[in-house]
């Protein structure tokens, strides 16, 4: 990993900030992004506190706006000249019987966790085919497992799956690999939860950023393309 470039949106908080942090231990640089240049800058002041690596690049990005991409991954080259690996990671969910569900929320929900990485991915192909990169997703169990209250969630997540496995086909005639992960459980703020002690059967988010890790240290030969991931024992177990 050591000097490779990572695009990571969504990487203020959560998921996409323990990807950055695996990647800065490894010695790579990484581009994170939020909607907040604030929240951004400060992440990336606490990643390089906590690795001690000072390549983090903070930038202000709505994934749901392809100009807004464009211009980040513009940014990321214009720094640093070429992107190694993506991380389509920003993600929120809206949840509610369909009876509840406003049109705000569907478009929302659908708008940032598919549309989003149908933007992120257009933004940086020229520059994937370049580096002969790696494409990553952040899906979710719900991309396989519906539930009641879930029907924008899961639509979103459902999708992701199935465009993420559609542009691997796509995509790995040029060298790209695309691969999505697919968590359960995650101890993070999503949705408004503030992670605790009561989490700590949970996947932790430095447990993501090591598999992202290990996906883009493999052998080029070998894909992981759809990894799912679960706490090895949930409460009720």
């Amino acid at each position: 990993m050591k000097d490779k470039i990572a695009y990571i949106t969504g990487g203020s908080k959560g998921i996409g900030f323990g990807i950055a942090e695996a990647i800065l231990k490894e010695g790579g640089k990484v581009a994170i992004t939020s909607r907040s240049l604030t929240s951004s800058e400060k992440a990336a002041k606490e990643l390089k506190e906590r690795t001690g690596n000072e390549a983090v690049l903070p930038i202000e990005a709505d994934v749901r706006i392809l100009e807004s991409q464009n211009a980040a991954v513009n940014r990321v080259l214009s720094t640093w000249g070429r992107i190694d690996v993506v991380v389509a990671n920003a993600g929120l969910g809206h949840f509610g019987s369909i009876e509840e569900l406003s049109l705000d929320q569907w478009n929302e929900t659908i708008d940032t966790n598919l549309t989003g990485v149908f933007n992120t991915i257009k933004s940086s192909l020229v520059s994937l085919k370049e580096s002969k990169g790696f494409f990553i997703t952040i899906s979710s169990l719900a991309g396989t497992n519906f539930f009641a209250g879930g029907a924008a969630y899961n639509a979103s997540k459902f999708g992701l799956t199935g465009f993420t496995q559609a542009v691997m086909l796509d995509l790995r005639k040029y060298g790209i690999r695309v691969s999505t992960i697919m968590p359960g459980s995650v101890a993070t703020y999503f949705n408004g939860h503030t992670p605790s002690a009561s989490d700590d059967w949970k996947i932790q988010i430095e447990d993501i950023g090591e598999m992202v890790v290990n996906l883009v240290k493999l052998n080029p030969r070998t894909l992981p393309s759809k990894i799912e991931v679960r706490p090895s024992v949930p409460p009720s177990a």
